[in-house]
Order: structure tokens, then sequence, then C-alpha cells
């Protein structure tokens, strides 16, 4: 397991962001094919030209090669991102995107042991111009935010795919991704944002083996109620205690200050933006105008001799040109008129699509007592197996809930029992270690 909490403060550059990121194997699986990012910016001038940059993946493959497919994804997303600085923030996180695709694809390629071998990829981006979202697979990123919790991105599940054209029934696979990067040459990559981003803000970004165990409304409330490195925890260890089946990567992100801390100042890195109408397009346009014009005088007079009347012969020729210019001038009111609506990451309309889902994050007693099942049904399995296990910790927690409870702070009551599932974890690992210490062989 892996747990890190950072505040990345220094003397000349607040960051206005603290986080929190946990992996955790899960109680079935041998190996963590899970693979996490955190790189937020160290200094203002790397703030204004990129951003905070924090990524998820989840491999998958035979082997090792899930494990390698995350590792690799995490590592060139990130790479990649930080060396194109021609690129916009949103152009820059597509390129990197593609660019683990296009590494991941060639080493699958090129070893029998890694063939097919994949992941998905979720990548979040805080930077002077809101929150931008790059994604590929089911790894999910949400944002909190007043008591609304929000999906920024579209599930790339069969189901969700389904869904989206009207087709529902039981028996579908959940499981069942639809892109992933590695497998293909080409991958299509959704960028999302960007989102508008304050203080207060939370963003979540976690790989289906949270989103599997946990529901949508709990993960929301458990981030109102915690800070971002016990909520890591939390979410991890309640999705183990509920069974555990696959690798949980969490990392939650918390904007304390608006964005861009106190250096009001600094302005963006300025770009120059792709023209409204294609360079080429226009110089087609000036060759073909002039062209036939030129032709059109060489056709009725002798450019040398007024006099003299010209060449029939220049007739076709003319009638081509101002063909030509013709097309390639309704290209270019084209691009004009479009110019604004296309985005040059997605291909389509400029803006984001999501939030795809919303759940209300109110703390509310429901949770409270789900949370207390969880551990109850821990107990009960230890009570029949006849497991060594200290509860008084445990105790204690559920009964502080249970006065917070009593004088109706809820969420309060909530941190209580979040500190009894933490514990309760805790108890199942010795358990386990105990086993297995039992059962080793002295050679």
């Amino acid at each position: 397991m892996v747990n890190e909490r950072q505040q990345p403060v220094s003397d000349l550059w607040n960051p206005g962001i603290v986080f929190a990121q946990l992996t955790d194997v899960g109680m079935r699986r041998a190996n963590n094919q899970d693979s996490l990012a955190c790189l937020p910016a160290k200094t203002s001038e790397r703030f204004w030209d990129r951003g905070h940059l924090f990524v998820v993946a989840d491999g998958m493959g035979a082997h090792a090669a899930g494990e390698l497919a995350s590792k690799m994804a995490t590592e060139r997303i990130a790479m990649q991102f930080f060396r194109s600085p021609s690129l916009t923030t949103s152009e820059a996180l597509r390129a990197a995107v593609i660019d683990a695709n296009d590494e991941i694809h060639q080493r699958g390629q090129s070893n029998p042991e890694f063939h097919n071998m994949g992941t998905t990829a979720s990548a979040l981006v805080i930077c002077p111009d809101g929150a931008l979202v790059g994604h590929v697979g089911d790894s999910r990123v949400y944002r909190l935010r007043g008591g609304a919790f929000e999906q920024l991105t579209f599930d790339h599940s069969l189901v969700w795919e389904m869904e989206a054209t009207g087709q529902t029934g039981q028996g579908i696979p959940r499981n069942v991704i639809t892109r992933s990067l590695g497998p293909n040459a080409v991958v299509d990559v959704d960028v999302e944002g960007p989102f508008p981003v304050q203080a207060g803000d939370q963003f979540l970004l976690c790989s289906d083996g949270l989103t599997g165990l946990v529901e949508d409304n709990e993960i929301g409330v458990l981030l109102d109620c915690l800070p971002e490195d016990k909520a890591v925890r939390v979410l991890v260890d309640l999705a183990n205690l509920r069974g555990g089946p696959d690798n949980t990567s969490v990392i939650v992100v918390k904007v304390v200050e608006p964005i861009g801390g106190n250096d009001t100042a600094r302005k963006p890195k300025q770009r120059h933006p792709e023209p409204v109408v294609s360079r080429a397009i226009l110089g087609t346009v000036a060759i073909c105008v002039i062209g036939a014009i030129l032709l059109a005088i060489m056709s009725v007079a002798d450019p040398f001799d007024p006099d003299q009347p010209g060449d029939r012969n220049w007739i076709g020729p003319m009638v081509v040109a101002i063909m030509l210019g013709a097309i390639t001038s309704a290209i270019a009111v084209f691009q004009w008129l479009t110019a604004g609506k296309r985005d040059p990451i997605r291909g389509n309309l400029k803006g984001a699509k999501g939030p795809y889902r919303r759940y209300d994050a109110t703390p509310n007693r429901s949770l409270y007592e789900k949370l207390g099942d969880t551990v109850q049904a821990l107990k009960d399995a230890a009570n029949q197996n006849n497991w060594m296990m200290d509860w008084q910790k445990v105790d204690a927690h559920q009964q502080q809930g249970r006065e917070s409870l009593g004088n109706k702070d809820i969420k309060a009551a909530i941190r209580s029992q979040s500190e009894a599932v933490i514990e309760t974890m805790n108890q199942l690992r010795e358990q386990n270690n105990r086993a297995a210490n039992e059962t080793s062989v002295d050679y």
C-alpha cells in the first residue's frame, strides 16, 4: 500500500492545492496493476505554463503486462505533457495521452508476453484556465462542489456506450471497456474542459476498484466530511472491507486558494493560436484569383500589344482557375464560420460535455449506518472464524460516533465511523499477517 499526502508550498510560491494519493493491491490480487502520478507545479512559472498534473491508470494484461502498461502510461503522459511548450494545455494533454498509447502499443507488438496489453488513463490538469481532463477507459474523475458530486468523465465501457444509445437491459457485463491505451495503434482521447475551479473544490481520480464497490454518493459524502489524507484511506479500506477483488487507487486534490495563489500579477504564457482560416487555403485562393485574372486578360488581349486580340486557348485554364478559386473560397468561408465551435483537441464542438452524472453529497445518517454495517460484517466473520482481533479502538470510535449523532452533528459522526473503518481494516491486516506466518514453512 502506498499513501501520500502533500502540501507543496515553498517560500516563493503557493500552489493553492493540497492532495493525497493511495494505491492498494486489494484482497484477492497478487500484484498491483494500477499506477499513479502526482506532479504539482513547484514554481509559479511551471503553473502558469502548464499547471498541476495528476494521473490514474489501471492496467490490463497477463503476467506483468498490465502493471507495465499502467506504469508506462503515467510516466509517458507526465513526460510528454511537460515537453510540448508550443502547444496549448489542452493540446499538450491530448498529445501526451496519444504518445503514451504509441509507446504501449509498440511495446506490446515487440514482445509476445506483452501482446495486447493495455491500460485505462485519466489525467487531471488544474491550470489558470480551470480544470482539464484527458481520458481513455473507465477510470474516473469527479468534482465535489457545494454538496454536489459530479462525474466529469464518460465511462468508455459497454454499459455506458449502450446507455448512451438508449439501449438498456439485464445481463450487460459491467467490466467490459470499449477504449484503452495499448491494444490499438490509434486511440480516441476524450479531452473535457476547462471546467471552472474555485476555492473549496475537491477533485477525485480513481480506478474502478473503488467505484465497483463504493457508491458514488458515498464517495461524495466522505470527501465532504474528511480531510484528503483520511478520505483516500477510508475509501480504499472501505473497498477492501467489501471484498477488495481488484486493485484500488485514489487521488484527492483540494483547491484551498483561488487558482494561481497570491501571484495575481503573472499572466499565462502567450501562445500563437492556429489561424481561423489556414494559410494554405488563403494562399490557394489568392493564387487562383490572380491566375484567373491574368488568364482572362490573356484570353481577351495580348498583354504585350493591347491592339491585338488574345489567345482563346487561355479560356479553359481560366475557367479551371475560377472553379478552383470558388472551391477553396467555400472552404475558407466554412473554416471562418465554424471557428470557435471546433475544438482542435476533440475535433467537434468546443467546451466540456461533462459533468455526465451528478449526485447529492449532503452528509446523511444513511451513510453513517452503511459504514457501521461494513464494520459489523467483519466482526461477525471474526466471531465465526475465531479470529483473534482487538475491537477496543473500533468500539471507542463508534461510541464517539453515536455521541455525535445524539448531538445532531452528522459530519462528526461520519468522521468517527470512518475512523472505525480504518481501524477495522488494520485489525484485518494483522489477522491476515498472523495467518500467513502460521502457515509459512521454515526451510
